[in-house]
């Protein structure tokens, strides 16, 4: 059966810092896929991340690159087999260098916490009780 994939896009001020952030993370860089300019993120077999320096970016778009460090553009959202993978995450993206972006959720079937990565984009982390998701 065909998975379909998504590729997601994001401008980086800084390839190699970016690259160390998601590594630290736990994500692998795929080598076929990265040059000086851009780096793959593995996040799963299906979910990949391009991390494009701003000049290279600019390649794709004839839109003016946003500051997502001031404005939101896209918030990220992955799930997480459980709480403790949830925090486990977002505290290693804390240590790494992200920052905060707000206070835990927890509606006791669902936990959430988030992440900024080091050029403001805005990463979800979510856990959702398997029994919750079929009603």
């Amino acid at each position: 059966m065909y998975q379909q994939m998504i590729f997601v896009n994001l401008p980086v001020a800084d390839v190699d810092a970016s690259k160390r952030f998601f590594t630290e993370l736990g994500y692998t860089i795929n080598p076929q896929f990265t040059t000086d300019d851009c780096a793959c993120v593995v996040i799963s077999d299906t979910v990949i991340a391009m991390l494009l320096g701003h000049k290279r970016y600019a390649d794709f778009t004839a839109k003016q690159i946003a500051d997502a460090t001031r404005t939101s553009e896209v918030l990220l959202c992955l799930s997480a087999e459980s709480r403790e993978k949830v925090d486990e995450l977002v505290d290693r993206a804390l240590a790494a260098g992200g920052t905060s972006d707000r206070q835990p959720t927890d509606y006791g079937h669902m936990y959430g916490r988030s992440f900024d990565d080091l050029d403001g984009h805005t990463w979800e982390v979510m856990w959702m009780d398997p029994a919750a998701v079929q009603g």
